[in-house]
Parts: C-alpha cells; structure tokens; sequence
C-alpha cells in the first residue's frame, strides 16, 4: 500500500507514471480511468473526478438500460463525482508503473455518496455496525478456473471447446498445481506486492479450478481487496496469453466456482462470537446465535446479493459442494452455514455465494441479516449433523434469479435495510438480466431441438 509521500517519491524516481482510478459497477467489475500521476497528484486524489452516472444502468455489454429513476436518456446521463479512498492507494505491480486507487461516488448535486453504488451500500452496513461498538472481519474465498487460450482466443471461438489448463480433477493436488505454477506464482507475488497479503494457493475440485486464498481482514478493506484479486488474475492471465474465469458454473460436468464468504464480529478487539452458550456442538455468545440466526433466515430476501446471474444459480446441484439447502453445521461442507474455528477464531463461513458475486453487495448483504437476527433476537435452526443433501425437508435455496429477484424485490426487510431506491434499482437490474437470457437461443437448446423436435 501507498502513502502520498511514498507514492510522490515513486512519481520523482520515475518508478510510477499511471495511475487506475476505479470503482465497481453492479457485477463488481472495475471502471474508471487512467490518469496521469503528476495530475493525479496535482487534483485527482484531493478534488476526484468524474464519470458518467450511465455506468450505473449498464448491462454486462455495457449498453445502458432503460427504465432506471437513477440515470436514463430524459435526465441527460450526467455525471457523478469519483472521489478517491487514499487508503486504498497501491502499487499494481503487474502492470508498468501503475498505482491503482478506489473510489466512492458521490452525487453531484448534494454531495452525499450515491446510495445505490455498491461499495456506499456495504459502508452503510458498517456504518450500522459501528453504532453498536462492533467492527466486521471477513474473508472472501475465490474460486476460479484456468484455460489455455487467450480471452481473444475463447471470444473468437465462441467459449467453444476451449482447453482447460488440466486434466484430471486436482483438489489439493501439488503435482498438477505445479504444472500451472509458473501462472499462480506470478498472481500471488502480485497480489503481495499490490496490499492483498496471500495465505495459500491449490488446486480446487474441477479440471483447470484453482483458489488463491488472501488474509482475513477488515470487511472494507477486504471486499477491495476481492476486486483489486480479481482484476490482477484477469490482467496477468491476458499478459500470459491465458484466461481466467469467475463464472459460477463454467461447465455442466464440473464443479461451480464458489466464494465462502468467512466472517465474525469484533468488539474492543475481542472477538463477540465468543461466548459459554451452548449450541450445538460448540459455545458461543448470544451475539453469534443471534447473527446466525438472522444470516440464514434473511438468505431469500438476499439471495440476488449472493447469486447475481442467470449462471449463478446453475451451481447449486446436490453432491456437487455447493451448498443448495438453509442450514448450518459444523466443520460440514454441505452445509449452507459452515461454523468452524474455536475461541477467537470462531466463525461463520457462508458457502451460498458464487465467484460471479459482488463482494460489496454480498457482504452488506450478510451483515444486514446477521445484524436483524442481533436485534430481533432471531434463534438459529438447530445444529444439522449429516448429510444435508439428503435432507429433503429442510428449505431449499432459490431455484433462479427470477425467483430470487421477485422474492427480494417484495422483500419488507430488503425495502426498510436497504432502502426502497436501492431495492428498485437492483430489481431492476436483475430483470433486465433475467431478460436477456429468456430472449437468448442456447446452444442447449439447438443441440437439443434442432433435429429432434
């Protein structure tokens, strides 16, 4: 990370030239500009600058979408205001000479932050937390996987028989991750070098799936950290002439790619979770069973926060490690709510989102849940033991986004933790994405109509 005065000095050697001046729009993806560093010395990281509000009523083609109170044609598609976070100021050490920063929006005109961007929902959940002398730690486990052909490559095939970087499941497996290591060495020495502290990389279960798991941290810091991950494994694969993928279900016959969001409370430097109460088959404070409890009984007014696309909810498949029922257990991988850790290191991993999720929207989303199960004292189910697949009875997670999105666009809790603007805004976002994929012929649907019907 940079302080100003560091990052002056790199300006003065000519160490650095450029700097990435970004945010995320609704699929977590970076937008902005490159600037100059000289100017961004000058103005950029003490006035900001601008960008056009259409950002935030794009689809995934960047086409903007009619029908948002926000921004559209009537209004003029003007601008809001980008304001740097110079606590997040870091070296991108695998791109030359480049700084990168994020930013919070602001609105033009009143000056408060834009409420419907995703980093001004997660801050509003903390802001929430700090009111009750509770600080939120987070880690936010990726999942991915890796090809052999460029992204030019896979576009120019249209994601047709594109060559996965292996070829047997390598779950663990140091042989086969040795094989792509000359790649997973290169992100994790970036994402050290770039602020995001690396604990470990493996192979995952699918053919060509892999994780790099990075520190558990503040919940802020830790969702831009997410996206700075992101964007470090998308760019390093392209200067290797490879790809990657966050897709939450590449391949009908592989595994999904999740992102276990891991997560506990903290107050005056300890950790609230802990407790003597018994639940289940460990102890833990009234703080914990309360936030567990309203973590899992808020999933269906959330779910779009966890599962974004049309692709996301694919992944939830019994027997497939995703987990497809509302439940917790502990140490138990099939569960939806997974506790693991003891004393301080007790904590609740939420294995429902996928590596398609934006991390701002998904961590709002589980503190907002937690914090109503706090407040209204919202008890847990009991502790499941076995195998939860098999367990027909217990509530399943939505079938679709069309499902999610209808449940949480009439969610109260969605409308009164949010914000009306906020929940019609993104129901409207996830409608339009529902939308395309009902008009979109799939290759599904001529491998199976084409001849046969």
């Amino acid at each position: 990370m940079l302080t100003l005065e560091g990052f002056k000095q790199l300006v003065k050697n000519d160490m650095l030239d450029t700097v990435v001046v970004a945010f995320t729009d609704h699929y977590g993806r970076l937008m902005g500009k490159r600037v100059d560093a000289e100017y961004f010395l000058d103005s950029v990281c003490n006035a900001g600058t601008h960008g056009c509000d259409y950002l935030m009523t794009t689809d995934m083609a960047m086409e903007p979408v009619a029908g948002y109170d926000y921004a559209n044609w009537e209004l003029g598609y003007g601008d809001f205001h980008m304001v740097p976070d110079l606590g997040t100021l870091r070296i991108a050490s695998w791109l030359e000479k480049t700084a990168m920063v994020l930013c919070d929006l602001y609105n033009e005109k009143s000056h408060q932050r834009e409420a419907i961007a995703p980093r001004s929902i997660l801050k509003k959940q903390i802001k929430e937390l700090q009111n009750q002398d509770l600080n939120c730690f987070a880690a936010s486990e990726l999942e991915y996987y890796l090809l052999e052909n460029s992204y030019k490559q896979a576009f120019e095939q249209h994601y047709q028989d594109l060559k996965l970087a292996g070829y047997y499941l390598e779950d663990y497996h140091i042989l086969q991750g040795t094989r792509n290591e000359k790649y997973t060495a290169a992100v994790r020495k970036h994402l050290k070098h770039s602020g995001v502290p690396v604990e470990t990389s493996k192979g995952e279960w699918g053919i060509g799936q892999h994780e790099v798991n990075v520190r558990y941290s503040e919940v802020l810091n830790m969702a831009d950290n997410h996206v700075v991950y992101k964007q470090c494994l998308k760019e390093v694969a392209e200067a290797m002439g490879m790809s990657v993928t966050f897709m939450a279900k590449f391949a009908t016959d592989q595994a999904g790619s999740s992102s276990h969001i891991h997560m506990s409370l903290w107050r005056d430097e300890k950790n609230a979770f802990v407790g003597t109460e018994k639940l289940g088959p460990i102890e833990a404070s009234d703080v914990f069973r309360w936030f567990l409890g309203g973590w899992i009984k808020h999933v269906p007014d959330v779910m779009p926060f966890y599962a974004p696309t049309v692709n996301s909810y694919k992944r939830y498949v019994d027997g497939s490690w995703a987990p497809t029922r509302l439940a917790w257990s502990y140490d138990n991988r099939t569960a939806g709510f997974r506790v693991v850790g003891k004393g301080s290191a007790l904590r609740i991993e939420c294995r429902i989102p996928g590596a398609d999720c934006n991390p701002y929207l998904a961590f709002a989303a589980s503190i907002a849940s937690g914090l109503d199960g706090i407040k209204n004292k919202i008890e847990p189910p009991e502790c499941f033991v076995g195998d939860i697949y098999a367990a027909a009875h217990l509530p399943r997670v939505p079938y679709s986004l069309a499902e999610a999105t209808a449940l949480f666009e009439n969610s109260a809790f969605a409308k009164e933790t949010f914000g009306q603007e906020v929940v019609d805004h993104y129901a409207h976002f996830y409608k339009t994405e529902q939308r395309e994929y009902d008009k979109s012929v799939t290759d599904w649907e001529r491998k199976r109509y084409f001849e046969q019907i």
